[in-house]
């Protein structure tokens, strides 16, 4: 599966356009990982606690985009993009959304 976050595919033609395809995770902190980030937080700089907390999520959103990308019979996600909102405190909800579509080498 190719995926890429511009709108076209250079080397490659668009045959057929499938449609919207997102994978969506929803994620908390932990106690413990809240007070990794406060201990951090308190000397500054990168909250590793947090960095990894949101890469985890992201990876999981990114994962489940393919995968239903991968269940349209898609080969490609075009503009592929990331959005992520907090549903409450301490719960934040990760969407990857892109267009899937069949290339073909051009």
């Amino acid at each position: 599966m190719i995926v890429v976050t511009t709108n076209d595919l250079p080397g490659f033609r668009v045959v057929q356009v499938i449609g919207l395809v997102r994978g969506l995770t929803v994620r908390s902190r932990s106690v413990v990982g809240n007070i990794g980030g406060a201990v951090q937080a308190m000397f500054g700089g990168n909250i590793s606690v947090y960095s990894n907390l949101a890469e985890r999520a992201r990876e999981e959103a990114y994962e489940l985009l393919v995968q239903h990308g991968q269940q349209s019979g898609a080969n490609a996600i075009l503009a592929m993009r990331y959005e992520a909102n907090d549903i409450m405190d301490g719960i934040t909800e990760v969407l990857a959304y892109g267009t899937a579509v069949i290339v073909e080498k051009a």
